[in-house]
């Protein structure tokens, strides 16, 4: 549980890192890196130790795909509720197809 803890609160940094700056479109590029890279290193602080202590439970391709879905449902919730953008059945879908490979990663 402290893995999908850590690597949930990465990603929530990590999306504000890559995307939080599409709402600014006038600041300066070398603002915005700036901005977030010191953003990211904290998603770092956390991703490290996720990964570290996920290895011992996980496999790697296992640990990646968590991520992955982890990814998808924070980037998901940031485009809605940050972005003001609409999810539409296409998008849903194609979540549900990764969902759906997730379990077959997991499945033996």
């Amino acid at each position: 549980m402290l893995t999908i803890a850590l690597l949930v609160a990465s990603n929530v940094f990590m999306t504000v890192a890559w995307y939080g700056h599409l709402k600014f479109p006038n600041a300066p590029l070398w603002q915005v890196v700036l901005v977030s890279w010191l953003i990211a290193f904290f998603e770092y602080c956390l991703m490290v130790p996720a990964n570290r202590y996920g290895y011992l439970e996980f496999s790697g391709v296992q640990l990646k795909t968590i991520q992955e879905i982890i990814t998808l449902v924070v980037f998901a919730g940031f485009a809605v509720f940050y972005l003001g953008e609409t999810l539409k059945w296409n998008h849903l879908v194609s979540f549900g197809c990764l969902v759906a490979a997730a379990f077959f990663m997991f499945h033996e």
